[in-house]
């Protein structure tokens, strides 16, 4: 474990962890966010780089180099890609801090976020988690607070029809954008604030997820043991959505995403409502899938559906929890 310390030798305030995987120079942006919001001494920001097998490392370090980061960013090789939850613990394991800021590469954080953040962690001991309010560079909001995903929620998304929303609203996934600070059941691990002692009650992030998921899963733990999650809007972080990676785009344009999204829903469906709750999962889904198709036959409207996800949905599901296969 590299404990370090600040000047007057006590644990530092913060480590910042971002993965990398190809995208360098969204990472350099990110880090130029960064530089006047960390403190030397205090904070330090740490890259994983997940085995780009490109430039990427060449970059970052060049870029820190030139820009004189180094007093409080770095660059950490990782042997292979082994996804989202793999590349943070590589920080969560080495580097020991008070809090743990997980920070995806596509963000820009706004000034004053960290400052924000730091100061909710003080007025709000009994939350382990908080996250800021995520924006498009325009300022405008996007959801990031949710409800768990459960089986029925499965049928309300592939429904998509408001009836079907209306009548099952309290297991909606969509929690709306709050201009007040809330507390939620999940929260997007787009950017997100740990304390450390969180971690070292519940353990590290599940590595069976490759990417997805996991943050539900996490959040799910830190609730079970009994911290809560927070919503914390004074603090800002833009968001480029599918800056990093391919999953976003794909959906977007109803295209079939790479099959560890769907690895990893099954895996949490398994792990938190039994091998009986996958099938509900499923089952609602096709069901809800049929309320869309028929309303798309009727209104000749394009599906809002993925392509090949009537199967997809199925992928693991006889061994659910077996290690995630890495692209």
């Amino acid at each position: 474990m590299n404990e370090l310390y600040s000047e007057n030798s006590q644990l530092m305030r913060s480590i910042v962890s971002i993965i990398n995987y190809r995208t360098p120079q969204l990472v350099v942006e990110c880090l130029a966010s960064l530089e006047k919001e960390v403190e030397v001494g205090r904070d330090r920001v740490v890259v994983v780089d997940n085995a780009s097998g490109d430039d990427s490392m060449e970059v970052l370090r060049n870029a820190i180099a030139e820009r004189h980061w180094e007093a409080w960013a770095e660059v950490f090789p990782s042997p292979v890609n082994g996804g989202f939850s793999a590349g943070h613990n590589l920080v969560l394991k080495n580097y020991t801090a008070d809090n743990y800021l997980l920070l995806g590469s596509d963000t820009i954080v706004r000034p004053g976020a960290l400052k924000a953040l730091f100061d909710a962690l003080e007025a709000h001991p009994e939350v382990g988690i908080f996250g800021p309010r995520l924006e498009w560079p325009d300022a405008t909001p996007q959801v990031s607070c949710f409800r768990y995903r459960s089986p029925v929620g499965e049928l309300i998304g592939a429904a998509a029809t408001g009836p079907v929303t209306k009548l099952f609203a309290a297991r909606d996934i969509v929690i709306p954008v709050s201009d007040t600070s809330i507390e939620t059941e999940w929260i997007s691990f787009a950017c997100v604030l740990i304390r450390r002692e969180v971690i070292e009650k519940i353990g590290l992030m599940d590595e069976g997820y490759f990417m997805y998921f996991e943050d539900i899963d996490y959040c799910r733990r830190t609730q079970a043991a009994g911290w809560k999650i927070r919503y914390w809007p004074e603090a800002r972080v833009v968001h480029l959505k599918g800056g990093s990676g391919p999953v976003q785009a794909s959906m977007a344009e109803r295209k079939r995403p790479p099959t560890y999204l769907y690895a990893s829903r099954t895996r949490y469906f398994t792990k938190f409502y039994g091998s009986t709750g996958l099938w509900q999962a499923n089952l609602l889904w096709l069901l809800g899938r049929g309320v869309s198709l028929s309303r798309e036959l009727v209104g000749n409207k394009q599906p809002h559906t993925c392509k090949q996800q009537v199967q997809d949905i199925w992928t693991n599901w006889q061994n659910p929890m077996e290690p995630p296969t890495l692209p």
